[in-house]
């Protein structure tokens, strides 16, 4: 790594001989418990103790709040995903220590060596856990590129499901260990080693942040181009998009692309189903928010009752929640509307008209101008997706 060499195929036969390592690893109810959300938040507590006594001096004052605020958010609303990787059996007995130095490149192949020895419950982890911490050492290296490889190619082998989320959340883990490590060797005398932890511990958080869970409102009058935004940004951050015209029919048992013919407030637009629909919509990103998806929610969102729902079922999850409302002139929308051919939504201009004049106001939500190309609405909301878990609870985007 330090010479720059080519190291793409070592690291690619790196992540078939940890996945096949991991295949046959010893597993058990006495190791899984080591896997667990309340083991590994055990583990992360200890981690920022030992954070805070170093703020103000080798990292910066906020440093272990912010570490702890994002971990508990994400072991809190996870418990679905934490107890289906116990039930899938991804909790093993790993190697505990996979870091650069230990792994050599060999003629015939990588050898690993210097498992963690000195306390077997310390190797009872989550598989991706274990392969994370390469990941994060490429990443202190300077090629994080090269971990995200890596672990894609140790997916591939291995079959795991993880989300994203995950995959953040164990290199932010053990990146937070060793910036505690750096820590406690700085207060025993070694200076470098401080500069060292500051750098560990801006890789958590940075990790953290990304992992956090996203539930996001995209809403906005018919013709604002919620629909394109929502793929969009669903597509650059490896999100779920959950359409609203999309499932409406699906419950009323209509192809998507069929006509509904019904009028404003008639037939499956009926103020009864369209309670059914926001409530199958909920519920469902509640499902994939607990097993750590980040979802995109693609509705009007026009009356204010079912934003204080969705706002509810962020704080129930502990998910980060923005509310984006597409905006565009009435030109734009007409086109636009005119335009469609074979899409799941139904609505026409004049139900345009009287969406808008029933529509409750949206302060909490940020104005998204659709009215150009979309690259431009992206990066905005780009911007938007990645300060969310930022910003102080209950405070709103601008």
């Amino acid at each position: 790594m330090r010479r720059g060499a080519d190291v793409d195929a070592a690291l690619r036969a790196l992540a078939r001989l940890m996945a096949a390592f991991h295949a046959r690893a010893g597993r058990g109810p006495r190791i899984a418990a080591e896997g667990g959300r309340e083991a590994l938040r055990a583990r992360w507590l200890a981690n920022t103790a030992e954070l805070r006594l170093h703020e103000g001096t080798v990292l910066p004052a906020p440093t272990a709040g912010a570490i702890d605020r994002l971990v508990t958010r994400f072991l809190d609303g996870r418990g679905p995903l934490f107890a289906e990787r116990i039930d899938d059996e991804r909790i093993v007995d790993g190697h505990g220590d996979l870091i650069a130095a230990d792994v050599f490149c060999l003629d015939d192949g990588p050898r690993v060596l210097d498992c963690l020895e000195f306390d077997d419950r310390l190797r009872f982890v989550d598989a991706l856990d274990d392969v994370a911490f390469l990941a994060m050492d490429l990443e202190r290296l300077g090629r994080p590129d090269l971990g995200e490889r890596f672990l894609d190619s140790y997916v591939e082998f291995s079959g795991d499901p993880a989300p994203a989320s995950l995959r953040h959340h164990y290199i932010a883990y053990r990146a937070g260990v060793r910036a505690k490590v750096g820590c406690i060797r700085h207060a025993q005398g070694d200076p470098a080693a401080g500069a060292d932890a500051a750098h560990y511990a801006a890789i958590a958080v940075r990790h953290l942040r990304a992992g956090a869970p996203r539930l996001v409102l995209v809403g906005g009058l018919p013709g604002t181009g919620k629909s394109t935004l929502s793929g969009a940004l669903a597509d650059r951050f490896g999100a779920v998009v959950l359409s609203s015209d999309r499932i409406r029919k699906e419950l009323a048992g209509i192809d998507p692309t069929r006509p509904a013919g019904a009028a404003f407030g008639q037939g499956i637009y009926a103020p009864e189903r369209t309670e059914e629909l926001y409530a199958e919509l909920l519920h469902r990103a509640e499902q994939l928010l607990g097993r750590g998806e980040s979802v995109v929610l693609d509705a009007s969102w026009t009356a204010a009752p079912r934003r204080a729902t969705a706002a509810e079922l962020a704080r129930r999850t502990s998910s980060e929640l923005l509310q984006l409302e597409c905006r565009a002139d009435a030109g734009t929308t007409a086109r636009r509307i005119a335009a469609r051919h074979g899409d799941p939504s139904d609505a026409t201009v004049p139900v345009a008209t009287l969406m808008a004049t029933v529509a409750d106001p949206w302060p909490d939500a940020v104005p998204i101008d659709t009215a150009g190309p979309v690259g431009d609405a992206l990066e905005r909301t780009t911007a938007l997706w990645r300060d969310a878990p930022g910003r102080p609870a209950g405070a709103v985007l601008r």
